[in-house]
Parts: structure tokens; C-alpha cells; sequence
């Protein structure tokens, strides 16, 4: 009987603490963990479920280590909100797979992502077409963000399918997304100027669509 007990109050205890941790790690929807989210979430759970069977072992042999994970992980979640290069280093950055309606097949090729899961993604969206497809994003998390050809368009403006692109990123220049619209980091800086932003450091996050930029400052 006391056996039973032992293991009732673990699972109750570590079921209790396991929330905790959770939301203490933030909210994020399963499909869009990433890896760093993923390896501390398995290894939490395996710990759990042998601290739960193996009742005599002491229970602080459990909760040490997934105490040390929990401290490892939001350290390097930290990390990774303030700096644009460790976060894409740990989770990865979105990749262009589908460019004005061009697929790029080279960058499939670096995300070993083939045709078969592009068609797939497709239609999980309700895209039959290739042709339809103005811009297709891999995302990190392996989804698929997609943009149709005359998607939202409205008379009187621009096609609002064209994306917009992310030039500037906690204070940092996207020189890949620059080079996508034939444009360099000086033009960039001009353009900047020209709106009263001197320095790109002190820029949050900068945006370029249809011709248009939207900028939002550094929190002080």
C-alpha cells in the first residue's frame, strides 16, 4: 500500500512541477518549439517517468538535474532574445523556398527539403498550384508560410502578396534580404537618414514592403 502512495504523490508532485517549468519556459505552440524547447521538454519527461517508477531512488536525483535543464534553458533563451546571430545559430532562420513564384531548389537542397514536402505543405494549405505561389518560407519550426499571387489585393493598391522583408533585426543589417531586393546596406542607411534614424543600432525592428518602410524603435 505505502508503494502505491509513493508513487501517487510523485506523480502528483512532479505532474505539479512539470506545469511550473512549462510556464516558466513561455508559450509557444507545440509545432513551433524549437530545438533547444524540444530536447529540455523529452528529457524532462524521461526523467519524470523513471523518477515516478524507480521509487526508491531519492526523488532529489530527479529534480536536480531537471532543475539544472530549467536554468540552462531559459539562460540560453535569454540568450537568444538578445542576440539575432545566437538565435539563429540554436533555432535556425526561415529560408525562401518558393522567390516571386521561382522555386529555388538549391535552397531546398540545404533544408534536405524535397519536392514531396513542398507538395504536401501546399495542400495542407489549399494550394493546388505551384503557379499560385508568389513566396513559400520554411520556417524553423518546419512549417510552411505561404503568399499567393494577388492575395489580398484591393483596388486601387498595390498587390499586398508582395513580402515584407525584415532589413534590420535588433539593431542589426539583413544583408541576405537587402541582396533580395538588389538594394545594399548604404541605401539602406540613406533611407534611414532621410526619416531622422542616424543609427540602425538603435532600431528594434525595420521592415521593407511595396516601397514602404515600418520601423519601431529600441524599448528604453
Amino acid at each position: 500500500m505505502e508503494h502505491y502512495f509513493i508513487i501517487l504523490f510523485r506523480t502528483v508532485l512532479l505532474y505539479l512541477l512539470i506545469l511550473l517549468i512549462f510556464r516558466l519556459m513561455g508559450k509557444r505552440e507545440i509545432g513551433e518549439l524549437s530545438i533547444l524547447d524540444l530536447v529540455v521538454y523529452i528529457m524532462i519527461a524521461e526523467m519524470a517517468s523513471l523518477a515516478i517508477e524507480n521509487t526508491k531512488d531519492p526523488l532529489v536525483n530527479t529534480l536536480l538535474p531537471i532543475s539544472v535543464l530549467v536554468i540552462i534553458q531559459i539562460t540560453l533563451a535569454m540568450l537568444s532574445l538578445k542576440s539575432k546571430k545566437f538565435r539563429d545559430i540554436v533555432d535556425g532562420k526561415p529560408t525562401i523556398i518558393i522567390n516571386d513564384g521561382k522555386i529555388d531548389e538549391k535552397a531546398m537542397r540545404s533544408q534536405r527539403y524535397n519536392f514531396d514536402d513542398l507538395l504536401l505543405q501546399l495542400r495542407e494549405k489549399d494550394v493546388g498550384d505551384i503557379a499560385d505561389v508568389e513566396y513559400a518560407i520554411l520556417e524553423p519550426s518546419g512549417t510552411l508560410s505561404i503568399f499567393q499571387k494577388n492575395q489580398g489585393e484591393q483596388e486601387g493598391q498595390q498587390d499586398s502578396s508582395s513580402l515584407a522583408l525584415p532589413l534590420i533585426i535588433d539593431g542589426e543589417v539583413q544583408e541576405d534580404n537587402l541582396g533580395m531586393i538588389d538594394k545594399s546596406s548604404s541605401w539602406l542607411l540613406e533611407q534611414l537618414s532621410k526619416q531622422g534614424y542616424k543609427d540602425p543600432g538603435e532600431i528594434s525592428f525595420c521592415s521593407y514592403q511595396n516601397g514602404k518602410f515600418y520601423i519601431d524603435l529600441k524599448d528604453k
